[in-house]
Order: structure tokens, then sequence, then C-alpha cells
């Protein structure tokens, strides 16, 4: 249970704007609503792009935040128009016109196709507490999305959620907070969206629609209100809001190949087992993660010297295996003198504390502990270089857990940090209702810029249970100790969809669940769900069955190596869905709705889901399924398995065995597939081969490279982006494919190439190749599929008569 809600006054308690009497203009371009109960100002930030803030005081002063990495005063100019009459106001920029009613003052905003938004009666204060409350109408089809880890459907309309992040100490459907919130909404009605995002970190409630539809309310226990109004296509409002909050930097390439966990492995021979079992068995992992038992009594930064006594051989040899490992760190700090890492934390005066001085004590799994004030720049110094010994030991890439922070009791009422414990927020002073939300996000920024300043020539690599708007910039994500249901399974398909829609583009579950130890079939499925995740790892609760493939007989053993292979064999294509994903915000699993918003079948369509540009994945979610229908957007769509072709704007009715997971490809793609590999860099990936499908008219794929280790990848020398050009004849021909390189100067070890085309009707009569050594070629009428061999390094032109 999550600690108790306050009361909530009604609305009838809270004062409003009133009327307006006055219209000023203020810095960089921003219009100051005065009305008799404070004051509203608009800043227009870009002309999709809107700044709301309302003061009691009228007075505005530099706003505070750790979410945004592109503050107002970094946005250029924008003009905006303002036409006042007797009744309303009119501020436009671009499509979006705010309407300012002033009698009373409340506000309604339009884009070229209508009323977006509402306000009911502007924004309300309480003043004995200091709450806040918003509520705006909008269409009562309206489609929500967004707010984090919600154990919801994908669409959210209809509910209530709570943001405060929180363990719950595992959860189910409904359960609510969880333990990352993001104050980001996406509401979607007619093919528009609507961005909201709320920079304000103090625990609030957003009410979507429980009693009206479509009526949104936004209520917080403290703090300014402050929002950030976008418009747009989806796409377009998710790369505003990542502008705002920034996006994710591309992680090591191996981090996005599988993970293997268990709270936990140990001692050391056992963690060597694993890796040679992996190896032996041929199933294709990168990296072994270790849980709080590799610790000296749960101390962070510390070796259980009996458990693993010689920790750094260890990991050597799992380096020669091609192995990375990953350990946990949280931040609760054990209160022990004999242990350095304390003494230097209450030398240094790290820790929070009561108004008093006293530092806060809560139990964690060492016993009581402290808590580093991450809000500090000092004590993120301090706590990033802690991280040096272990990393001279080894390790590859950390995990910071129980960061919500997360208390082990029984007691609701004590499974917080206390209220009125004091943060030093970046030196303004700040108590912890305010900086809660905040820390877990604060946290791995100690982590990810101490890692960067030890290791400046590699990426870091943390991944985080807890965060907040802005955590994509330092840590991917997991959704946190789910169960080994089948509703979980779905569960965890719309949960990652959700986060992808609030700006975390890499997360994925504990597959498998991390509760109770699934069945052959259910880890089975899942194992496939995984393969087409951002983020793959299996991870499981002490106590709890073995989790590794080879654990449910060999039927699902022989299934995980189908699927954890072709993980590996489409590493190319996952690689350049992250780099998107690090240049607009895009997600890497893609919600229908968000792809084909204008499209009525896919506002709550949440047990499929499109993966990159060119995948639609459509698992099994029901125990017991060989079959499940499947719904194919409009366009021409081919069975990955078969090859067989379909027309989109239709339902069909999939055959899935056990085996198979039931796989589309947009037609006109191209999808770079490297050779399987037991790791990331086991060997050259060579021959590359290019999977196209045959689609009428011109289409164009994309393929970002690089060593996927550098920290610099960023500049010209390091990196390659290609553009590969599919050219469609009529009646399945293909006129040619070309490779163009956009931009970058990186050159892989040469290679030859191989190009599928599939939805072949007959064979060329001629190839021609520009650019390159044509090798050979063979056409199969059985499955309409040509196949040529060629070497072409860079450019190339390849030419079907």
């Amino acid at each position: 249970l999550s600690p108790p809600e306050p009361p909530h006054p009604p609305l009838e308690a809270f004062s409003f704007p009133g009327d307006v009497t006055a219209v000023e203009a203020g810095e960089r371009g921003a219009i100051i609503i005065r009305a008799g109960g404070g004051a509203l100002r608009v800043l227009p930030l870009a002309p999709d792009l809107l700044q709301i803030r309302v003061s009691l005081t009228g007075v505005f002063p530099e706003a505070f935040s750790c979410s945004l990495e592109k503050p107002e005063s970094a946005w250029l100019p924008v003009e905006m128009s303002v036409r006042e009459s007797d009744s309303q106001i009119e501020l436009s920029i671009g499509r979006l016109t705010l309407v300012i009613e002033k009698s009373p003052c409340r506000l309604s905003l339009r884009d070229g196709d209508g009323l977006l938004f509402e306000e009911i009666e502007g924004v309300g204060h309480h003043a004995p507490d200091g709450q806040i409350v918003w509520r705006a109408a909008l269409d009562e089809d309206t489609a929500f999305y967004g707010l984090g880890e919600k154990a919801s459907r994908l669409n959210l309309a209809g509910q209530r959620f709570e943001l405060w992040n929180f363990d719950p100490g595992g959860y189910d459907r409904g359960d609510d907070p969880l333990y990352m919130s993001i104050p980001f909404l996406l509401a979607l009605s007619g093919g528009r969206a609507l961005g909201l995002f709320f920079d304000n970190p103090y625990r609030a409630w957003v009410d979507l629609g429980t009693e009206t539809p479509g009526l949104l309310e936004y209520r917080a226990v403290g703090g300014e209100f402050r929002l950030y109004l976008m418009t747009g296509t989806p796409a377009e409002v998710l790369e505003r809001y990542t502008e705002l909050t920034g996006r994710t930097k591309l992680p090591p390439l191996w981090a996005l190949g599988f993970h293997q966990s268990r709270w936990s492995y140990y001692p050391q021979d056992r963690v060597l087992e694993i890796a040679r079992e992996f190896r032996e068995r041929r199933l294709p992992c990168d990296v072994i993660h270790l849980d709080i038992h590799y610790m000296d009594d749960y101390r962070c930064f510390t070796w259980n010297r009996d458990r693993f006594p010689a920790p750094r051989e260890m990991l050597a040899d799992l380096r020669e295996k091609g192995f990375r490992a990953m350990a946990i760190i949280d931040p609760g700090i054990k209160v022990d003198d004999q242990y350095a890492v304390y003494r230097e934390g209450v030398r240094r005066d790290v820790f929070v504390k009561y108004p008093d001085g006293t530092r806060f004590t809560g139990p964690v799994w060492p016993g009581d502990c402290h808590f580093p004030d991450f809000t500090d720049p000092e004590v993120r110094a301090w706590w990033g270089e802690l991280y040096r010994g272990l990393l001279e030991d080894g390790l590859s890439a950390f995990w910071n857990d129980m960061n919500e922070p997360a208390l082990i009791t029984v007691r609701p009422e004590y499974a917080s940090v206390p209220d009125v414990v004091r943060h030093d927020a970046e030196g303004r002073g700040a108590d912890h209702a305010e900086m809660h939300n905040l820390y877990g996000m604060l946290m791995v920024r100690a982590s990810a810029e101490g890692l960067r300043r030890l290791q400046p020539d590699r990426r870091p690599l943390i991944l985080t249970r807890s965060g907040w708007a802005g955590v994509q910039r330092y840590a991917l994500h997991w959704t946190g100790d789910n169960a080994s249901t089948w509703d979980h399974l779905r569960l965890s398909i719309q949960m990652v969809l959700n986060l992808g829609l609030s700006g975390i583009p890499i997360t994925g579950p504990d597959v498998g669940g991390f509760t109770g130890g699934p069945g052959p079939e259910l880890y089975a499925r899942w194992m496939q769900v995984g393969a087409f995740m951002p983020f793959f790892r299996v991870h499981s609760m002490s106590g709890s069955p073995d989790q590794e493939p080879w654990a449910f007989g060999p039927e699902v053993e022989a299934i995980s190596r189908r699927y954890l292979e072709l993980r590996y064999r489409l590493l190319p294509y996952l690689y350049t869905a992250v780099w998107q994903a690090s240049r607009t915000g895009i997600p890497v699993a893609r919600a229908m709705s968000f792809v084909y918003p204008a499209d009525p079948h896919t506002p709550g369509l949440d047990t499929q889901y499109l993966f990159g540009d060119s995948f639609l994945v459509a698992p099994v979610l029901e125990q017991g399924a060989t079959s499940r229908p499947v719904y194919l957007p409009p366009g021409t769509w081919y069975d990955f398995w078969t090859g067989q072709q379909y027309h989109g704007g239709q339902t069909i009715s999939v055959a899935a065995p056990l085996e198979t997971l039931p796989l589309f490809v947009r037609a006109g793609s191209v999808i770079p597939l490297w050779p399987v590999q037991q790791h990331v860099g086991e060997k050259v990936p060579a021959p590359l081969t290019l999977a196209a499908y045959w689609a009428p008219g011109e289409h164009s794929s994309l393929l970002y490279e690089d060593d996927g280790l550098c920290a610099n990848y960023e500049s010209p020398e390091a990196h390659r982006l290609s553009r590969f050009v599919l050219r469609g004849g009529e009646e399945g021909t293909i006129g040619a494919l070309v490779r163009l390189i956009e931009q970058g100067e990186y050159q892989p070890p040469a290679s030859p190439a191989v190009l599928r085309l599939v939805g072949m009707s007959r064979p060329p009569s001629a190839i021609m190749l520009e650019g390159g050594t044509l090798i050979n070629w063979e056409y199969s009428p059985e499955t309409r599929s040509l196949q040529v061999e060629f070497d072409a390094p860079r450019e190339f032109t390849l030419s079907l008569r």
C-alpha cells in the first residue's frame, strides 16, 4: 500500500483567478494576464509549443526544474499575435490560438482543425495547504496515454492515476502508483494529438474522465502550476516533449542483447556456471546481472569475499567468454562506522536530514540506512566517484534499484521518506515533499555522470527502476517486480507502450515474471515477446524456480534459442531504431495509435504493436491459444515467416503454434540482418543481409552504424547513416535498390552482402550492380523471392530488369 492520500478539498474550497484586470507584455515575448486572483503567463517557445504559468502573487521568478534539458531561455524568439476584445483575448502562434475569456479568466486552445480543450474555471488554489487544481474539457472520445508506469490498459481514459514514485513490493493490474511516474499526457482525438507536460514534481493525481468522459482534472499537493502544451501528430508531440526534457543517449550496442538475471546468482562459481551453460548450449547472451547478494552484508560498492573470493578473476573470465556483468547499487547506505562509504558520507555531510539537522534513517536491505542527497551537485560528484573501484574490478554496467526511494516496512505510513526531510535542491533548499519524485532520476544522473568522468571514452549503461520526466537522459528502465501470469504478459506490452509514449524509449519487463515462476508455455511466449522489446532481460525472485531457457525442457530451450538468435540477427535494425529514439524521441516499441492516429481501430489496440519502422508484432497472450486475430493497418504487409502477402485495413486470423510469434513486415521495407552471434562483438558480422519486401513505388529505410562502444559517436568519423531506397515496379517486380550514405565517415570492416527480395512475382531477366561486384543470384518460385550475393562496401545501385 502507498502512503495514505491527503484530504482532497472540494472544488468550492479553492480560489480561482476571477476576472481579467490587465494584459501586459513580458520578457521573451510572453504575455501576462492579470486577474483578481493572480496572474497567468503565456510564453511561446515554438509554433506548436506554449508554456503556461500561474502565480498567486503575480510574480514569475526563474522556474526551477530538474526535468528540462532545454529551458525557456534556450528557445529562439517566436512571434505571437495578440487580439483583444471586450470579452476575450486571442493569442495566435502558428496554427494555435489560445483564447482567454475575461470574465471569468479561463482558457481554450484551438488549432486549425478546431477546439482542442477548454478550461472549466482556471487554476484553483487552496490556501490552507497549498494544493492546486486544474480542470479542462476535451472531446469525450479522447484517448489518453502516458503518465509513465501504469498497470493499466494502453488507453488510460476513464481512470484516475497518482503521480508518486512508490515501491509496492509487487503489483497487479490496477495497482497504482508504481515505481516511475511521468507527468506527461498525450491526448488523441480525431487524429489530432495534444501533449500536456505538468512541470511540477509534487505528488499529484490525474483524473481522466472517471465521471465525465473527456474531463481532465489535475491536482497537486503543492508547487507551481507550470504547463507545457504541444500539438501536432503524436510523433511531433513526442519530439517536442523530448526536446524539452531530453532524449536517450545511445547505449553500448551490447546493452541491446540478451540479459540473464536472478535475485541472486551466487557464489561466483554459480555465475560462471550460468555463463558456461549459455555458451555450451549456443544460447546468445551478453550480460549477466549480480543482485544484492554479491555485496558484503548489502553494503553498496563492496564485495562479499566469502561468496565472491576473486571478483576480478571472475569478471575477467566472463569477459573472455563474451559476457559483461551488471551489478545492482541501491541508494541506502548502511549505518555502520566500520563501513568506509558511510564514514566518508558522514564526514562530507552528504545525507538528507530532518530540519533539526538529524540525519534521516530508514530500513532497507542492510538494516538502518542513510540516504544521499542527490539534489546536491557535490553529493552527485561524490557518488559518481564511488564507482571507480567496481569499474576497476571489471564491472561494465550498473542497476540502480530501490531508488523511489523505497523503505522495507509493512507500515504504509512509514513507506516513504517523511515530507519534512530537507534537501539541497541545487542550492535553493526544499523539503522531501517536493524532491521525492525527483530522487530516482537524480540518483541515476549522479551514476551516469560519474561513469562518464571515470571512463570518458565509453558509453555508460545504467538501468533504473524509478525516475521522473527527463530520466531518459541518463538511464534505461525496466518495469519492476511483475508476476509470472498470463495477464502480466499482456500487461507488460501495455506498460512498455505507454512508457514509450511517456518519453521512455528503452524499457522492458522482467521476462517470465519476477514472482511466482512461469510454466513452460508462458515462458516460451514471453521469450518471444522479449525478443521484440527494447530491453530484453529475464529476472526472477529469490526462492522462485530457475528461469534460464534450459530450465523448461528441450522444446522451450529450442524456442528460446530461435528468438534469441532472431534478436541478434536484428541488432542492426534495432540499433537503428534506438538511434532514431536518440534523435527524435520516437519510441522503439510503438503503439498502433501512435503510428496510425486517424485509424478508428487503433486507440485502444494494445495486444499488438509496431517495433521500429517496419515490424508489426502480435504476440500470443492466452494460455493454450494456437492462433490469434491480427489487425493489419492500411497498406501491404508480409508474414515474416512465410513471405505471404496481405492487404491491410482488415483483421485476419493467424496460426500461432507454440514456436511461432505472429510477425509481419511493412511492404517497402529493407531490413538489415547480421549472422547469428553468441554475443555482440564475437566476430565480424558478415555478410550483411538486406531483406527487402516488394511494394510498388519508392520507399526508404535507414541503417545507422558505429562501433557500438565509443562515447563520441556523434562525430562524423565515428558513425554512418545509410538510406536504402527500394523502387518497386508493378505486379511484384523490383526496379532497383539504392544505398545512399547520408552522413558520417565511419567505415565498418568490409564484407560481402546478401540481398533477399521478398514478393517477387518472376525472376529478373538481368541484374546490374553499380558501385560493387555481383557474385551470384538465385530465384525461388516457391517462396517468390530472389537472393543476390554481391560486394558493395559503400554506396551502390542494384538494378533489375
